[in-house]
């Protein structure tokens, strides 16, 4: 899958909250937020498409899209990429810097206790 731009990853995120969608109801879910342009979202799609992204169904005089990648799979590879390109693939700096910065939630502190006793457990 080649690499998603941020404006494309609008257009995901809508279609991974509920799909199929047309274009014409992602571009109302889009202008929740901001102004999209009808000639700018068409684009984005042809581009996903392109990427095998997302693909379309011919449903009457309109088209359907549907994600092709599921959201976490995304994420897992954006996260990883993302660690390796900032930290050296290390997972330590990023959420020290988040301390640092007093970033991090009461909510997010239990998670990641969580998620280290449960990898203990599990790589003991």
């Amino acid at each position: 899958m080649s690499d998603i731009s941020n404006a494309e990853f609008e257009v995901l995120k809508v279609l991974w909250k509920q799909s199929p969608l047309s274009a014409n109801e992602i571009i109302a879910e889009l202008n929740h937020d901001k102004e999209w342009h009808e000639k700018t979202v068409k684009t984005l799609l042809n581009r996903l498409v392109k990427k095998e992204a997302i693909s379309f169904e011919k449903q009457q005089r309109r088209y359907l899209y549907t994600p092709l990648i599921e959201q976490e799979s995304y994420q897992i590879k954006e996260s990883e990429s993302l660690i390796e390109r900032m930290f050296s693939g290390r997972v330590s700096p990023l959420v020290a810097g988040f301390a640092k910065n007093n970033n991090l939630k009461k909510q997010d502190i239990d998670d990641l206790k969580n998620l280290i006793a449960q990898w203990e457990q599990e790589n003991d």
